[in-house]
């Protein structure tokens, strides 16, 4: 089987269930902001080589990625039928990992300084964290716009995003110490 499969000749894109949709729709936009910010945490772990505690840190979110991109993929109306499947999907543990990692991030031996707004680009490994964060923010405006646009977005999702940004922000903050 070949990955051109022409069926998105036509400007259509399928969804996890089969239904098919413009490429354009606010459901794949949000789908696509989240692999650019998927792809941007590859980036991340590439530049962070010899660093194993963070590695692991990106590798995780990049597995919740999957599993929400996943979710977000399913059709509004199969949005339960997705809850329901054996697919995964962003759960509370999840969050709370991130939670604990901004805890640590910020209460850390010896804790983080920071004076406000960040100028990215000191280090490799700090600016390539602030592109992931940003990635991330953009993702989160798409996801906020696709439930203001009526989807049933569950509020998990939601507040994964917002959340794994902060923790990107604290890591490019500790990078560049």
């Amino acid at each position: 089987m070949s990955i051109a499969t022409r069926t998105g000749d036509n400007g259509t894109t399928g969804l996890v269930f089969g239904q098919r949709v413009p490429k354009d729709h606010p459901r794949v936009e949000v789908v696509g902001r989240l692999d650019e910010f998927n792809a941007a945490l590859g980036w991340a772990k590439a530049v962070a080589a010899g660093k194993p505690d963070l590695i692991n840190q990106l590798e995780a979110v990049q597995r919740d990625l999957v599993n929400l991109m996943g979710e977000l993929s399913a059709d509004d109306a199969d949005a339960a039928r997705y809850l329901d499947s054996r697919f995964g999907r962003v759960t509370a543990d999840d969050l709370a990992r991130l939670d604990a990692g901004i805890a640590a991030l910020e209460n850390g031996d010896p804790p983080l300084k920071f004076d406000g707004w960040a100028t990215p680009g000191k280090n490799a490994l700090a600016a390539s964290l602030d592109l992931a964060r940003v990635a991330a923010r953009r993702a989160e405006r798409q996801l906020v716009a696709l439930q203001r646009a009526g989807s049933p977005v569950r509020d998990l999702p939601l507040r994964y995003i917002n959340r794994v940004s902060d923790l990107l922000w604290l890591l490019a903050r500790q990078a560049e110490s």
